[in-house]
């Protein structure tokens, strides 16, 4: 495994890692999604580069726009979260509550 390769690896891994262990607040759990999905832009850029295809070149730009959106409606859910509750954290949400 190349240095590369096991540098985007472990940043997903520790992303993922983040996202099951430390889940105390709703920042935290969206900035540990940012950093799997930036972690798989590369990952994919890489491959392309590697395989020097020209119809796959598309497929990490597609994949950053579409992290892009996710990242807009989990800042707004965010906000809306924080406005309604006072506070984000992900114990004082219950789903199951009015």
């Amino acid at each position: 495994m190349t240095p590369v390769h096991f540098s985007f690896t472990s940043a997903f891994a520790l992303g993922l890692m983040g996202l099951t262990f430390h889940r105390t607040h709703l920042l935290s759990a969206l900035l540990c999604l940012e950093g799997m999905m930036l972690s798989l832009f590369i990952a994919l850029a890489l491959w392309a580069l590697q395989f020097e295809s020209t119809g796959f070149t598309s497929a990490p730009m597609l994949l950053l726009a579409f992290s892009a959106c996710e990242a807009s409606a989990a800042l707004a859910l965010l906000v809306a979260t924080a406005r309604t509750h006072g506070t984000d954290r992900l114990q004082n949400l219950n789903l199951l509550q009015c």
